[in-house]
């Protein structure tokens, strides 16, 4: 997978939500310890003054390295205080806020383990191994091995997840809208590196929906278009091929403007891949850097014609007394019988001069190749036949090139081989521009699709 550069952010509000603002706890003895009311749970109870005053010291500061001073420092002298779990969390948030990555990931490493299900830190976990492991740290492989984890335990655990107290039913949503996608980031990362590219797919489309920031992330936005094509070689499905084609010119705008042109340029050839050609690019990357949201593909992508439809084309465009004898050879091979029809029944017969390349002779048998293509290739695609042996010194060495004439008798499309007969060695210059002469040999093949 390409490695893709991107800077560690700290993430915003919705994932530490409700961390800086813990409630102090309870200072009570046990035995004056208040009950709670019908159907609420109990709130913690630090018993001990010391403890009490540690935790409240701690938590009150409103500078962020007093703040982790006081906590660490109270997470050592009480390891099993009941408000253990809110200590990291807000230690957590602390870290974060300070920008210390490393620690931030510790802490959340803590938290989970107590607490296996606490979904902020998980995501926090899971945010921070994608990002350190695309953004090229030397222990990527085993981030991504721990970030899809993570991942997964958050997915499985999100629907338990009670909504902070003083958050809205909107901002909630939109806070597990985002975890959700966070947690699919890594795991459509994890997957892409592993070559399971229908994870990858399902996985980071679902990051990239996520919501606004994340349809604007470059590194989930490219990931995915590797994930739907990973081998532009090897062909896809037409579904996936438009896909890759859109999220990759998308890619393109959103990417380090030291790599915009060559992630264009990689969009581009995937585009030309699948549609054949050029034409309506430029339609397709400006649409796709204005928007994220995909327009009807199937309408702006269209695939390239079928090499049926190719030589359809060809015969509407040409007279078959006109094309050059690739295009003929195109034609016989890949059109539909009426087209192929179309073509034979006009030059069968019929006198054709042109240029080829010796392929080998006998005296009265020329194995000559005559498209650009078969030249190149040193094979035989037409078979010219003369009436009477050819003296010895009329018959040109293997590989000359040489201008003769014949009259197309019959073929086979595939192998093409057409059959001439009647044929001549034209020693004389042939005329300007004879009746029945289709263009040089050098003409190649049209390409089909």
């Amino acid at each position: 997978m390409k490695k893709i550069l991107l800077t560690v952010v700290v993430l915003g509000v919705a994932v530490v939500a409700g961390a800086e603002g813990a409630t102090t706890p309870a200072q009570q003895p046990a035995a004056q310890a208040a009950q709670p009311a019908q159907g609420q749970p109990a709130a913690p109870v630090i018993k001990d003054p010391a403890e009490y005053n540690a935790y409240v010291s701690a938590v009150q500061q409103t500078d962020a390295n007093a703040k982790i001073s006081g906590l660490e420092a109270f997470l050592t002298q009480y390891p099993n205080s009941v408000m253990k779990n809110q200590a990291l969390e807000i230690l957590m948030g602390a870290y974060q806020q300070a920008n210390n990555v490393k620690k931030t990931m510790e802490t959340a490493t803590k938290l989970v383990t107590s607490d296996s299900c606490h979904v902020r830190a998980l995501t926090l976990l899971a945010y921070f191994d994608r990002v350190l492991a695309q953004g090229g740290d030397p222990n990527a492989k085993q981030l991504l091995v721990d970030g899809k984890k993570y991942g997964q335990q958050g997915l499985d655990c999100l629907p338990k997840f009670n909504k902070p107290d003083g958050t809205s039913d909107a901002d909630f949503e939109k806070m597990k809208g985002q975890m959700t996608g966070i947690f699919n980031a890594v795991i459509g990362i994890a997957a892409l590196q592993d070559k399971d590219y229908a994870t990858a797919v399902k996985s980071l489309r679902t990051a990239v929906d996520s919501g606004p920031d994340s349809q604007k992330d470059f590194g989930l936005v490219y990931p995915l278009a590797l994930a739907y094509w990973p081998d532009p070689k090897t062909p896809t499905t037409p579904e996936n091929s438009r896909s890759a084609i859109w999220y990759a010119a998308r890619a393109s705008a959103l990417a380090p403007a030291q790599a915009q042109a060559q992630i264009e340029k990689y969009a581009r050839s995937l585009y030309r891949r699948f549609h054949g050609a050029d034409d309506g690019w430029d339609a397709v990357l400006t649409a796709a850097k204005a928007g994220a949201t995909p327009p009807d593909l199937t309408a702006a992508i269209t695939p390239a014609p079928t090499p049926a439809e190719q030589a359809h084309n060809m015969v509407t465009a040409t007279a078959p007394d006109k094309m050059d004898f690739a295009t003929w050879e195109f034609v016989l091979s890949n059109g539909a019988q009426a087209d192929q029809d179309a073509v034979w029944n006009v030059i069968k017969g019929k006198p054709v001069q042109m240029n080829g390349t010796i392929i080998s002779t006998t005296p009265t048998e020329f194995q000559i190749a005559g498209s650009s293509d078969d030249i190149d290739a040193k094979k035989a695609d037409i078979t010219l036949q003369f009436e009477e042996k050819l003296p010895v010194k009329m018959i040109p060495k293997d590989g000359a090139s040489f201008d003769f004439q014949g009259e197309p008798a019959s073929y086979t499309p595939n192998p093409f081989m057409m059959v001439m007969e009647k044929g001549k060695v034209l020693t004389t210059a042939k005329p300007a521009s004879p009746a029945h002469k289709p263009g040089a040999a050098t003409h190649k093949k049209p390409a089909a699709q």
